[in-house]
C-alpha cells in the first residue's frame, strides 16, 4: 500500500501548529487559543444557545460543554436556562468581557505575527479556502464512490 497524502492530517498537522503558537502568544493572560476564540463567539451573540454557538464553531455539543466548563468554573461565561428548558443560552459574565479584552491585544499580535511569517495576502487566501472547506459537504455516500 502506498502511503497518499492525506488532507485530513495534513489539516490537522497545520491547525496543531497554529495552535500551538496562538496558545504560546496568549499564555500571558492565562488564555488558551479555543478559551479566546468561545468567549470572541460569545460576545458576538450574547445569548446564543449552546446548539447555535455549537453548530457555528463546527463543534458537536459535547465538545462544547467540555471547554465550557472551565470557562464556566473561572466565571467567564454563564449558562442559562432558556424559554425552552432544552436551550442553553450562553454570555460573558463581566470578568469574562473583561478577560477577552485584555486578551485582544495578545490576540491581535498572534494574528500579525503568523501574517508576517506567513505573508499578509496568503493568510487572507487560507481563511478563504479553509471557510470553504468547512462549508463542504461531502455526503458519506460519496464514500467509495468513483
Amino acid at each position: 500500500m502506498m502511503l497518499t497524502p492525506c488532507n485530513c492530517l495534513a489539516l490537522r498537522q497545520a491547525t496543531r501548529r497554529v495552535t500551538q503558537y496562538y496558545d504560546r502568544v496568549l499564555a500571558p493572560c492565562g488564555m488558551r487559543a479555543t478559551q479566546f476564540s468561545i468567549l470572541a463567539w460569545i460576545s458576538q451573540a450574547p445569548d446564543r444557545t449552546m446548539k447555535d454557538l455549537a453548530a457555528a464553531m463546527v463543534l458537536d455539543r459535547a465538545t462544547l460543554g467540555h471547554n465550557l466548563r472551565p470557562l464556566a468554573a473561572q466565571g467567564l461565561i454563564a449558562l442559562s436556562v432558556g424559554s425552552d428548558r432544552r436551550q442553553r443560552p450562553v454570555s460573558l459574565t463581566p470578568i469574562g468581557v473583561e478577560r477577552l479584552r485584555d486578551a485582544w491585544p495578545l490576540w491581535q499580535a498572534a494574528q500579525a505575527g503568523f501574517e508576517r511569517g506567513f505573508g499578509t495576502a496568503e493568510a487572507a487566501s487560507l481563511r478563504a479556502t479553509l471557510g470553504r472547506v468547512v462549508a463542504l459537504d461531502v455526503p458519506v455516500a460519496a464514500i467509495g464512490a468513483s
